[in-house]
């Protein structure tokens, strides 16, 4: 019983682990050209 317990949270962990990396390098969001958010007066220069 201990070990169908186990298997299930190691599969659940690498599922999470895999959704995880995933979304990340498949799902990104494009990034603005501008580093300050596209707007002039942002104070950063």
């Amino acid at each position: 019983m201990n070990s169908l317990i186990q298997y299930i949270l190691v599969f659940t962990a690498l599922g999470f682990a895999l959704f995880f990396l995933i979304r990340k390098f498949f799902f990104k969001k494009p990034k603005s050209d501008k580093a300050c958010g596209g707007g002039d007066n942002c104070g950063c220069h």
